[in-house]
């Protein structure tokens, strides 16, 4: 008798997990379905969105990620992030990856709260590969951005509690053929971005190095080596963001974005162009001189 009333108990169990099952499905489907991966856990598992510790406010204490510069070329587009986050004065890691690819004609950087901004990029990629599954085409590049736009808005209550998350969105656009920088605001506010831009505590230095080294005639490997000395005269004068390591061998990470595809440029060649802009730069530490 014990042992058939244990049946009974266990057969209990199941049915009710069954059930919930069951109404967890039917109120989904009853929401309607969702080409946005980020709606759809919305409503099913909220709990698994970016979130800031409950009763936090202090953004401060979580590390921060900067600098990231975007660079728009003839023929692609470069992003380009320092290596190093920051915890107040502490230096919480040295060799972050702050830039991404998205997917095959795009890559994303990321500035501000560390944690949540990379859970940020994880959930954003899902969100581009879901709509392509459910509505059987990708998403313009506007498109993706105006996703991106209002996954950042969705955080605007962490914002405000410090956990500000700022991206560079980048790729090549097939509708007019070309390379385009999307930057934003910790409200969800998206506009498109001529040449270049940069986020981050480093950024003001960086777009001040960019405005004298800027060339539209560049292709992308001059675009690589524009970034680079951007992101040194970055970190020259901001404490946030990280130089070059020759000694651990930690260079930025380089994405870019052409009409081919999009791709992590190696790491080898990125070392090769860093070290070319520092012994250039033995002569003249501030960098090149812009032409008058």
């Amino acid at each position: 008798m014990a042992r058939s009333h244990r049946v009974s108990r266990n057969t209990t169990s199941t049915s009710k997990l069954a059930q919930m099952f069951t109404d967890e499905l039917s109120m989904v489907l009853a929401g309607g379905p969702t080409s946005s991966f980020t709606h759809f856990l919305g409503r099913v598992s909220p709990e698994f969105l970016p979130q800031a510790p409950s009763g936090s406010s202090g953004g401060d204490l979580s590390p921060t990620a900067t600098t990231i510069v975007g660079v728009a070329t003839t023929s692609g587009v470069v992003l380009a992030g320092d290596r190093r986050a920051t915890m107040g004065s502490l230096i919480a890691q040295k060799d972050i990856q702050k830039v991404f690819v998205a997917d095959e004609y795009s890559g994303i950087g990321i500035a501000g709260s560390a944690g949540l901004a990379l859970d940020l990029v994880k959930l954003f990629r899902v969100e581009l590969e879901h709509y392509e599954k459910i509505e059987g085409a990708p998403l313009t590049l506007e498109g993706k951005a105006n996703r991106l736009a209002s996954m950042i808005r969705g955080n605007l209550s962490m914002a405000l509690q410090g956990f500000v998350i700022i991206p560079v969105f980048a790729g090549w656009d097939h509708a007019t053929n070309q390379a385009r920088i999307f930057s934003y605001d910790a409200t969800g506010g998206w506009y498109a971005e001529s040449d270049y831009h940069a986020v981050g505590s480093g950024s003001l230095f960086a777009k001040g190095s960019l405005k004298k080294l800027y060339n539209p005639q560049a292709n992308l490997k001059q675009g690589v080596t524009m970034c680079i000395q951007a992101l040194f005269d970055a970190a020259d004068d901001d404490s946030g963001t990280g130089g070059p390591d020759v000694l651990r061998r930690i260079f930025p990470t380089v994405i870019t974005v052409s009409g081919e595809g999009a791709t992590q440029y190696p790491d080898d060649e990125v070392e090769k162009l860093t070290e070319l802009v520092l012994a250039k730069r033995t002569d003249r530490p501030d960098g090149p001189r812009a032409a008058l």
